[in-house]
């Protein structure tokens, strides 16, 4: 017998209009690509997501239309996140930082037939304009700008279409398996892949992944999505903060430390999100403004493994609690939260510290479990190293576009990582499969090297790499960025103590920046390029 219930489909319409209903008054400040701070309401963002809806319906685009995006963090993007899904469409965010060639080329695999975006990438549009494929309306987020006009044949403005559409707009009944959005892997290693979230899959990373042991954002707090809107829907939040009522702040153009400092401090935010590069760059505005943050509870890394010298430097300076997650594109994002269990309270700082810098605990709905390379599965016991795989109810099945799995043979996601589990879940990523230096048949984590590194004062950032040997085939070296005086026998001092001998660098190479790519992460295989024979040289 069926359960008596009601049956109602998760959709993203069901978002706003519960924050607009329960949470119409609270706040959404946006910085617009102007330098201007706009602030409005989820009660109003909900009643222009119902005009986008109306007018992308009038325009007679069948259902699961992909709409693309090229915009920053702010409210007009928001509007659409919610508008394009309700009405049934897919919100599809492309990433500005990419390739031309690559932008391209999502665009055309996704088959956009509508292209938002804002004005600071209207030339990037007009000069890919012939190059789209299937794009027919192109949209400028703002009001009727002549001089945009002039550069770009058919241009329409957003400001002007909304106005034209109905406030009233009733969102349709979907299915909530029905694709609401659409967000590409970085494509590091050949063209990007897409990955399809459905109005299910998103709703429950929302709902689910807002537990107190996970992103604990309620309508008390003030959030700010430092992560682009571009990169894996920022991370759900725009989601979760509509679920909970939350105040919003969408920082633009400007993630410059001075920049998010003086945003945290003006809008009181509580909660931020970023990835480690923008909590090192306002950690450096900090130094020289003399803000203390006092709003500012907690911000979740993600992206990218927290070095510990960050985490200590919030915690002790500005009473901030750094709080490490993991996920990917694949995974929506949201896979792994790292908070502390209640029997870790009575640890030293020094020992939670030492747990707090991982990736922590699956949060309910994402299973994961290690595996070696017969796919055998490794016991969890926070020591073996094996390859992490992933399965749960927003992890990605196929590709779009693609009808091959995605998954292994018994229903696992492969992620690329190599991780240790402990006996209580919590989960350390140790490397990149493909980053992991093999010396002499044993294994060397960059993550542990490069995080050794930039706890040393005088180095803003760092990145470990294999370098070809003669003898060990692989050896480490460090790529590191200075922000103070150092040699590199100084740098190297460091490592005593802290790992094996035969872990330690071979070589420190100063640059004066390190490679990043479109999700500000630091792009290796361009230092493997670069650096691969710098040990060869003059070996006979």
């Amino acid at each position: 017998m069926l359960g008596k219930m009601m049956d109602q489909q998760l959709l993203i319409s069901s978002l706003i209009d519960h924050a607009a209903r329960c949470h119409g008054r609270t706040e959404i400040v946006s910085v617009e690509t102007s330098g201007e701070v706009d602030v409005t309401s989820w009660q109003e963002v909900a009643r222009n997501a119902r005009r986008l809806g109306s007018v992308l319906t009038k325009l007679g685009l069948p259902q699961e239309t992909r709409c693309g995006t090229i915009a920053w963090n702010n409210r007009r993007h928001l509007e659409i996140y919610f508008g394009s899904s309700g009405a049934g469409f897919v919100c599809h965010t492309l990433n500005p930082r990419l390739h031309p060639d690559q932008m391209v080329y999502i665009a055309n695999d996704a088959q956009d037939r509508v292209m938002f975006f804002d004005r600071t990438f209207l030339p990037a549009v007009a000069n890919l304009k012939d190059r789209f494929d299937t794009v027919e309306h192109y949209v400028l987020l703002g009001p009727r700008d002549d001089e945009a006009a002039q550069m770009l044949d058919g241009l329409q403005f957003y400001d002007e279409l909304i106005a034209d559409g109905d406030p009233d707009f009733v969102w349709p009944e979907l299915d909530e398996r029905q694709p609401s959005s659409l967000c590409y892997t970085s494509g590091t290693t050949g063209n990007p892949k897409g990955v399809l979230y459905s109005h299910r899959s998103t709703l429950l990373h929302a709902l689910v992944g807002n537990q107190p042991d996970g992103l604990a954002i309620s309508a008390c707090d003030t959030v700010m999505p430092v992560v682009p809107m571009f990169h894996v829907n920022a991370w759900g939040v725009p989601y979760t903060a509509a679920s909970a009522g939350a105040k919003l702040v969408l920082p633009g153009p400007g993630l410059d430390g001075d920049s998010l400092a003086n945003l945290i401090d003006t809008q009181h935010v509580t909660a931020a999100f970023g990835v480690p590069t923008i909590w090192m760059g306002l950690l450096a505005a900090l130094e020289k403004s003399g803000s203390k943050l006092p709003s500012l509870t907690r911000t979740i890394v993600g992206g990218a493994p927290m070095p510990p010298s960050m985490y200590t430097a919030f915690r002790d300076k500005y009473d901030v609690e750094l709080i490490q997650a993991w996920g990917m594109t694949e995974t929506s994002p949201l896979a792994t939260v790292n908070r502390l269990l209640q029997r870790h309270e009575g640890l030293s700082t020094e020992a939670q510290t030492d747990i707090r810098v991982g990736q922590g605990r699956s949060v309910y709905g994402i299973e994961i479990r290690l595996v070696d390379e017969s796919g055998n599965v490794l016991p969890e016991d926070g020591a073996t190293q094996g390859d992490l795989q992933v399965r749960g109810p927003w992890v990605v099945h196929s590709y779009f576009n693609k009808e091959d799995s995605a998954l292994t043979p018994d229903g696992w996601f492969d992620t690329g990582d190599v991780a240790t589990i402990d006996a209580d879940g919590f989960m350390v990523i140790r490397d990149r499969s493909k980053d992991i230096i093999k010396s002499g048949g044993e294994w060397i984590s960059t993550v542990e090297l490069e995080n050794i590194a930039i706890g040393h004062p005088a180095i803003a950032n760092a990145a470990a790499i294999a370098a070809h040997h003669p003898k060990w085939d692989e050896r480490p070296i460090l790529i590191a960025v200075k922000s103070g005086d150092v040699s590199e026998a100084e740098l190297l001092k460091i490592y005593d103590g802290k790992v094996a001998s035969w872990q330690v660098p071979d070589r420190v190479i100063f640059v004066d920046e390190l490679p990043l790519g479109a999700t500000g992460k630091v792009v290796k295989l361009k230092l493997r390029e670069t650096y691969a024979n710098v040990l060869l040289e003059g070996a006979a």
